[in-house]
């Protein structure tokens, strides 16, 4: 397939929505609280990407999700995380959280650090079977295996090939940190299915477009592509249906 062939859209980093609220400085993927793009609502069953920054000793308090995969992946800074299931812990950055929302359920996370602000990404998913009893799960990540290779995290429950945490969705998450003039090849898990790739650090090329930090490209109608790093990067790869 020719690069001309392929439908993407690139969403370069400034472009986003933000919020700043003094304790929490935001930047939406997608049209989220405030802001709203009627060309960013979702990217198939991706609904949600927030680039979040919340202040020492704040955080969001108790508040209602239903019918949602949400997935939270800490780049700096600890959390402390609560919710109506009697889930207490904390996740820090190296660890990622997942909560399917299903029937209802409510939490909170909160920055209890005094002094250190926290960075995460917030990812929310249509999930493909509504309503079904809510579950938390978290996991710490094997950073060894994000090295010039792609790290599976998220997976559909039916894929046991892959050791990433189940939801509720045909949808595969990978993190990878490629050192500098390496390349990677990434082939959509199936048909139908597009990629989302954000670049959390770093510099990459894909499809002859060069992504710096944060910015991102929404790919569709590619069964395989070729990401290569300008200098030592990190990038998170969303894999999710279309029709949604």
């Amino acid at each position: 397939m020719k690069i001309s062939d392929t439908k993407y859209t690139i969403i370069r980093a400034n472009t986003r929505g933000g919020a700043d609220h003094g304790w929490l400085k935001a930047n939406h993927s997608f049209s989220f609280a405030n802001y709203y793009d009627p060309e960013r609502i979702h990217f198939g069953a991706l609904r949600v990407l927030n680039d979040d920054w919340v202040a020492p000793s704040e955080g969001f308090g108790k508040h209602p999700h239903d019918n949602m995969e949400i997935i939270t992946i800490p780049l700096k800074g600890e959390l402390s995380h609560s919710d109506s299931m009697g889930n207490s812990s904390v996740i820090t950055a190296g660890e990622i959280q997942v909560m399917s929302a299903g029937s209802g359920v409510f939490h909170s996370e909160m920055n209890n650090n005094k002094e250190v602000a926290a960075e995460i990404l917030q990812i929310w998913i249509f999930p493909d079977k509504k309503s079904v009893e809510p579950r938390y799960d978290q996991r710490k990540l094997d950073n060894s295996k994000m090295k010039n290779s792609l790290l599976n995290i998220i997976k559909p429950f039916e894929d046991d090939s892959q050791e990433g945490i189940s939801i509720y969705q045909q949808s595969w998450f990978y993190l990878s940190e490629l050192e500098k003039e390496r390349s990677i090849e990434y082939k959509t898990k199936q048909e139908g299915n597009g990629i989302y790739l954000f670049v959390i650090e770093g510099d990459i090329t894909i499809l002859d477009n060069k992504l710096s930090r944060r910015d991102a490209i929404a790919i569709t109608d590619s069964p395989s592509l070729e990401i290569i790093a300008q200098q030592d990067s990190k990038f998170l790869i969303i894999d999710v249906p279309m029709k949604w």
